[in-house]
């Protein structure tokens, strides 16, 4: 089922349809936050399957970002719509991480990760009535600080359920950020949408005005 965000704004052509293919709730927020009336709907993609096939191929981490997400916003149908596609892909030492299925995983993950730095191989897609009109991958580099298990543990304890929702089982807006030492690239990337290159690809296919 569609949800339509009600936010008219002056600064989008009104007669341009947008839909975010994502069920995240941080990703409606980014694009919410940044003035623009967009509908939502969740894709139905299986992601292990794309993900195996991309091992199996020697895919890099992007390129399997870039073919999830364009899967995801070719999963959905809306005539006349551009439709946003995201994925988001974690890579360590040359291991790939997936969203954890539970605190235990996620108690292994952040000890696999901690004293090490890791990329976030953010992907978005521009694809409208079939068509890839623009696709994007960042890959932002994080450190993580040596930190102990009982920290983690603390920390889990702390943050509760809420770090599931993220392929590096933290969020930076929240206190995963007393995880790492150092972060570069783009901050909303980390978040899960390279939102300052999909707002100016908006622009140059006139879904925005300039």
């Amino acid at each position: 089922m569609l949800a339509l965000v009600l936010k008219p704004t002056p600064l989008q052509n009104r007669e341009s349809k947008l839909l975010l293919a994502s069920g995240s709730h941080t990703r409606r927020h980014m694009l919410d936050n940044a003035g623009l009336e967009f509908e939502t709907q969740s894709p139905d993609v299986d992601e292990a399957p794309l993900k195996q096939q991309g091992l199996q191929q020697g895919w890099s981490a992007s390129e399997t970002a870039l073919a999830l997400a364009r899967a995801k916003a070719l999963a959905v149908p809306a005539p006349g719509a551009v439709v946003i596609g995201a994925d988001q892909i974690l890579s360590c030492q040359g291991q790939w991480y997936d969203k954890p299925a539970d605190m235990a995983q996620a108690h292994t993950q952040l000890m696999a990760l901690q004293g090490q730095t890791h990329i976030l191989h953010t992907a978005v897609v521009l694809v409208q009535d079939g068509q890839v009109l623009w696709e994007h991958v960042a890959e932002p580099r994080l450190t993580m600080r040596p930190v102990t298990e009982g920290f983690v543990a603390r920390y889990l304890a702390f943050e509760g359920p809420q770090c599931l929702s993220s392929v590096g089982a933290y969020r930076l807006e929240g206190p995963g950020i007393q995880l790492f030492d150092r972060i570069e690239g783009d901050a909303f990337a980390i978040q899960g949408l390279p939102l300052l290159p999909l707002i100016a690809a908006l622009r140059a296919i006139k879904v925005l005005q300039a």
